[in-house]
């Protein structure tokens, strides 16, 4: 009993020196400043932009935000999306619901309107995740607007695809470096933010690799390159690297003696709209529509799903089912043979 009042008496003590330790601590007046300074000075809305990897998705975000509080006839800015996200739920569903009923009168299309709202409920999970809210847009009725029960994922046939090849004039710089691009849009089924993002340090032609920021990832991943694209990199390069410029990308403006940097997605979208009416494709063709193209005939070449994964990068292999399901169709055939059983 002695020895356990004496460490009781000691446990007292030792909690008494910790008080007045912690309490020597507390005052401290330079981090009460800077944290005041924070929360005053805090731009939740830059810091949500910053934090995105992707620049296609940093100006969509940017793009459909000042849509948003434009509608409501605010600037984008600190004050107005920390005083956005300090509402309670019901009145910001409210306003966001007023702004989808605003964009369907518009007559956007439900993909459309689907990305904006995604743009403000991906604002508020931001916030909600600095702890600076604690309720998300998640009700349903800011959901989607209907199922998309079909998609147009055949693109065209590898017959089309080799007619734009073709139409690429490998005698000039301009045909060499387009002649890579369309190589890595078909044969790896690249997305076009990853061709513009690749810079030249991410080409290993000696491991047949390159090095892409995928959708939705935070760093960069390998992926295998076949045999053609290694050497169309490989004729792209011996033009590239006697182009001096201050960009690291791999694939550059050229005009005429001018290099105007990094080369854009947009100018990605022109190039293969372009190059598709030239060889007399009828239906709107964009980078994403070889990539739709690409995967379609990885499908009817291997017939097997995984692999079709593996090329797209899809983290879901239902994803690819949509590719399958319009590549195995068979409706109209039976519509055929049920058209035959009558007169």
């Amino acid at each position: 009993m002695g020895e356990l009042r004496e460490n009781r008496t000691f446990d007292r003590d030792l909690i008494d020196w910790d008080q007045k330790k912690v309490g020597e601590l507390r005052p401290n007046q330079t981090f009460d400043r800077e944290l005041e300074v924070l929360r005053r000075d805090r731009n939740i809305y830059e810091e949500m932009l910053r934090d995105q990897r992707s620049a296609n998705t940093k100006r969509a975000y940017e793009r459909d935000l000042r849509d948003f509080f434009g509608f409501l006839d605010k600037p984008v800015n600190s004050e107005t999306v920390l005083a956005f996200v300090s509402l309670r739920k019901p009145e910001a569903v409210a306003f966001v619901l007023k702004w989808k009923h605003h964009l369907i009168a518009k007559g956007l299309k439900p993909a459309t309107i689907e990305r904006k709202i995604v743009a403000v409920r991906s604002l508020v999970k931001f916030a909600s995740d600095l702890g600076l809210c604690d309720w998300t847009l998640n009700a349903s009725v800011l959901k989607g607007l209907s199922p998309q029960k079909y998609r147009d994922t055949a693109g065209v046939t590898p017959e089309w695809i080799q007619k734009m090849f073709n139409q690429l004039d490998l005698s000039t710089d301009k045909g060499k470096r387009d002649n890579a691009i369309l190589q890595l849009l078909w044969a790896n089924a690249l997305r076009r933010s990853e061709v513009v993002d690749i810079d030249i340090a991410d080409v290993n032609l000696s491991d047949r690799c390159i090095w892409i920021l995928g959708k939705g990832k935070q760093e960069k991943q390998r992926i295998a390159i076949s045999s053609k694209t290694v050497e169309a990199l490989k004729l792209w390069l011996s033009v590239r690297i006697e182009i001096v410029t201050l960009t690291p990308a791999l694939f550059v403006n050229l005009d005429g003696k001018h290099i105007t940097g990094r080369l854009s997605d947009d100018y990605l979208y022109y190039f293969i709209r372009r190059l598709s009416v030239q060889v007399g494709i009828d239906k709107p063709m964009s980078p994403h529509r070889i990539r739709h193209s690409a995967i379609t005939a990885a499908l009817e070449a291997t017939g097997d799903i995984r692999k079709a994964q593996d090329l797209s990068r899809h983290a879901d292999p239902k994803t690819l089912m949509i590719y399958d399901d319009n590549k195995n169709s068979k409706q109209a055939e039976v519509s055929e043979i049920l058209d035959g059983l009558i007169q």
